[in-house]
């Protein structure tokens, strides 16, 4: 089971804007930055250079990596992409999270 799950809507969400984009990335990261004001912040970005500890998985025509540091962060999170009346974009589901912050943008685990 991969550490990170990626609904269908949020792979093709992420295989349409990788048609776009410029980048030479062929898989989508997800990681765990510092930042925010809850002290760790989510990032998702479009990479080609993937690392021998990197984890690699392929859901729903999809590539998708995820680096060891962030791994125990990110173990059972889930990648959604909502677009509705109130909102539009990546929605990411973490069990880990102990505290979030007000804004959604950031958390933190113990």
């Amino acid at each position: 089971m991969p550490v990170v799950s990626i609904t269908p809507a949020a792979a093709a969400k992420a295989i349409a804007l990788l048609a776009k984009s410029p980048s030479p990335g062929d898989a989508l990261r997800v990681r765990v930055v510092d930042g925010g004001c809850s002290g760790m912040r989510y990032e998702l970005v479009f990479d080609g250079a993937i690392g021998a500890d990197d984890e690699q998985s392929e859901q729903h025509g999809l590539r998708v990596v995820v680096d060891r540091e962030s791994a125990g962060h990110l173990e059972g999170t889930t990648v959604d992409f909502v677009d509705d009346l109130n909102e539009s974009g990546f929605k990411i589901e973490n069990p880990r999270a102990q505290t979030t912050c007000g804004c959604g943008e950031s958390f933190n685990v113990a």
